[in-house]
């Protein structure tokens, strides 16, 4: 019988390599969302703490309510490029880190945090340029640390997104996004594609020049009536 389950770490992940998460370093959460069927990204109610863009590999941490204590095992363990990804049911009531953590994972190099939580010293988040956080918000009450239990590298969810240990975390001011690496290749590239096609038909519509036909077609296909009379009129 296994008596571990709800208090473990695992020690091993497979990582996206890391020629394959730098594919990710000039595109957008929103394209590579439309790539993926637009129902990849996180809820809107993790938020970006700072203006630093996320792009690392996770290490993934379920913690309970309160308890930073895996939180901060996982900081130990991470690697350079890595994102420590929380999941700490979202709790709001108190933060599970603060500006000594984020100091001490940006030393590490690892990217930045993604949690399902609150954090505090909220001003020292917005201050850094090389770390990014991303958070539910600021809360003042500090987490307890040494309590457990928690897991480290298990799949977790971050706003109703499943990330699993390895898993490309791509995190921008419109939202965060995680990719498996097995998909990440194609779901780049494809991204890229689209990026390049949506600013060629910015270009256009900033020269006056965009075809708005396509939303009458549209409105026909689907057999909307028109009708030529005011909504309360006989």
């Amino acid at each position: 019988m296994d008596l571990t389950a709800g208090f473990r770490i695992y020690t091993k992940i497979d990582r996206a390599a890391p020629e394959v998460v730098e594919l990710f370093s000039d595109l957008a959460v929103s394209d590579v969302d439309d790539i993926m069927h637009k129902i990849a990204g996180a809820h809107s109610a993790i938020k970006p703490m700072n203006k630093c863009k996320l792009l690392g590999t996770a290490v993934t941490v379920k913690a309970p309510m309160g308890d930073n204590l895996m939180f901060h095992q996982a900081i130990s363990m991470a690697k350079e490029g890595d994102v420590i990804v929380v999941d700490g049911n979202g709790c709001t009531e108190r933060a599970i880190c603060g500006e000594n953590m984020m100091q001490i994972a940006r030393q590490k190099g690892i990217r930045g945090f993604l949690i399902d939580g609150t954090i505090r010293d909220s001003k020292a988040a917005d201050d850094l340029t090389d770390f990014a956080v991303f958070a539910r918000g600021a809360m003042a009450n500090a987490s307890f640390k040494g309590l457990g239990p928690g897991e480290i590298n298990v799949p977790v969810s971050i706003g109703g997104m499943v990330v699993f240990p390895g898993d490309i975390i791509l995190g921008d001011r419109d939202g965060v996004i995680a990719i498996r690496p097995k998909d990440a290749p194609a779901v780049a590239e494809k991204a890229a594609k689209l990026r390049d096609t949506q600013a060629a038909n910015l270009e256009l519509i900033l020269k006056g020049q965009s075809d708005r036909s396509w939303v009458m077609k549209a409105l026909l296909e689907k057999g909307c009536a028109f009708i030529d009379k005011k909504w309360d009129e006989e």
